[in-house]
């Protein structure tokens, strides 16, 4: 008696989803324009790594709570703040990190108003919780939060460049057009998800999409593999009908790598603490947006691209 719950999954079903193409790549579409749209109009809401801001060091007493410092730090209504904790001291104190982004518009922009902002903090800070200890407080200015913007965005778009590079030689060109389309896809949808949602966008943000790339990349690249020897297989076969059969030769282990994925990134968003909610929640959405892709979106492209058997004898 077995308990794999492998043999529970599809390894040769035959549902039709080349058939409904136009509804997925419809609502795909829809989803692309209305993330660009939110993106245009409502904007991100970057964090201190992109916006600029103050970083303050504290210690305080084990039974002040994290939750407590930061309802402390956002009643400044100067942003949304961000608190981490940084490890222990002594066997009573715990050291936490207290960021806080600047609003911009609002005349708190300049080294005069950080330091403002650095001084109601500290205030707030002694005046809420008497035994908490100020041990420094790092400021970012604009000029290297818009370099980190920058940058960021650069590595997104080098590592889509190098995907379709890779796929270019590792496949056809045929090929490379439908991964870099489901890629582009799925960073779209990511940054329009936090445009919607307004969850803090920052470095670790940037790591999630990257990461992203990768694992959408990887699931995409097994489909297509099939689809390669299935071409070469079946010679006299609609490739329609190709199509449909490889995605569904590839479907358990599509359903078994992006399960166990969720789980554990799930309870990394539920336990993981506000340092990796972000993270956590760009990997969850991005592996469910992924996995969607890399069956409605790159697979049909090679429709339209009309991929050609001949190039894919050996």
């Amino acid at each position: 008696m077995t308990l794999a719950l492998v043999k529970y999954l599809p390894t040769s079903g035959k549902i039709p989803f080349i058939r409904a193409r136009w509804i997925a790549l419809a609502v795909s579409g829809l989803f692309i324009l209305f993330s660009m749209f939110e993106f245009a109009t409502v904007g991100i809401n970057f964090g201190i790594d992109f916006r600029g801001g103050i970083q303050t060091e504290v210690t305080a007493l084990n039974t002040t709570s994290i939750e407590d410092l930061r309802s402390t730090a956002n009643g400044l209504d100067l942003g949304e703040a961000r608190v981490q904790g940084a490890g222990s001291v002594g066997d009573d104190r715990t050291t936490y990190l207290i960021s806080l982004p600047l609003q911009a518009g609002e005349g708190l922009e300049g080294e005069a108003a950080q330091n403002t902002a650095r001084q109601a903090l500290e205030a707030a800070l002694t005046t809420t919780f008497p035994d908490i200890q100020m041990r420094g407080t790092t400021v970012i200015g604009g000029a290297v939060s818009g370099e980190l913007i920058v940058t960021g965005f650069t590595a997104i778009g080098i590592a889509l460049f190098l995907m379709l590079v890779y796929i270019w030689f590792r496949f056809e060109w045929q090929y490379s057009v439908g991964a870099i389309v489901a890629l582009t896809h799925d960073v779209i949808a990511t940054i329009g998800m936090f445009s919607l949602t307004q969850m803090t966008f920052d470095l670790a943000t940037v790591a999630a999409i990257l990461t992203i790339v990768g694992y959408s990349m990887n699931d995409t690249v097994v489909v297509y593999d099939r689809i390669r020897e299935n071409l070469r297989k079946y010679k006299r076969k609609p490739l329609q009908e190709v199509l449909d059969l490889s995605i569904n030769d590839t479907l358990s282990r599509t359903i078994l790598t992006s399960v166990t994925t969720l789980v554990a990134l799930i309870s990394l968003y539920l336990i993981g603490g506000t340092a990796l909610k972000g993270f956590a929640f760009a990997m969850i959405w991005g592996v469910m947006i992924g996995t969607f892709s890399s069956i409605f979106v790159a697979a049909p492209i090679l429709l339209f691209t009309n991929v050609q058997r001949e190039s894919n004898d050996s």
